[in-house]
């Protein structure tokens, strides 16, 4: 079978990631988790109280951000980050950090050139139709706001974070606003991109669905 790109767009808590990491299994490509990228940039600018009005500040910060994946962990200059990346305030700040013209310049970037050799998975917001747009798959995941809250409530649950319901709706909520209304690159469908609804489908289901469309395309 011949190398090729997968590009996953959709809301926050759709599960991109999880499908993105079973699909990366199947077909033995590698999975880079671009948003996990974003939430690290947005860690690091909260940790140093970066000031990211401040054009020179702020790029001068992304200059010291290193991020690397081991297996399932994400590392940002060397520290193990997996775990603080997931809280909602770095969900919530990675949104709005993300519109940054530097910051998104600055990760495409690395995206683009880590992906041009194929083979690879990536998730996100703008994948299919910003950062591979010459991708041979192209997926938008999408379900429910209240079945993408009960499921990121349910992994808190079962990662040992406290977590409320409430909160997590409001702010999925709120962010899918953010991620569609933002100036650069906003959350939309790319028109030759397949929607699969997951609101009523198990992990399985969606991974057998793509599936199908993955084998008609490649």
């Amino acid at each position: 079978m011949p190398k090729f790109n997968i590009a996953i767009d959709g809301p926050s808590g759709v599960g991109k990631s999880t499908i993105a990491n079973l699909l990366a299994d199947a077909y033995h490509m590698i999975h880079l988790d671009t948003g996990a990228m974003y939430r690290c940039v947005a860690y690091y600018l909260l940790k140093n109280k970066v000031d990211v009005n401040n054009e020179k500040e702020l790029l001068d910060a992304l200059e010291n951000i290193d991020i690397s994946f081991q297996e399932d962990q994400v590392f940002l200059n060397g520290e193990n980050v997996s775990k603080e990346i997931r809280m909602n305030e770095i969900s919530m700040a990675a949104s709005k950090f993300s519109a940054f013209n530097a910051v998104r310049k600055k990760l495409v970037s690395l995206q683009q050139q880590i992906a041009k050799n194929k083979g690879y998975i990536l998730d996100g917001r703008d994948i299919c139709s910003v950062v591979l747009p010459d991708a041979e798959v192209k997926i938008y995941m999408d379900a429910s706001s209240k079945a993408r809250a009960q499921r990121r409530y349910q992994e808190y649950i079962s990662k040992g974070i406290d977590a409320d319901y409430e909160t997590i709706f409001q702010d999925i909520v709120a962010r899918d606003y953010q991620d569609s209304h933002r100036e650069n690159s906003p959350l939309q469908v790319a028109e030759d991109a397949q929607v699969v609804d997951t609101s009523d489908m198990t992990i399985d289901e969606v991974v057998e669905e793509i599936q199908k469309i993955i084998d008609e395309k490649v």
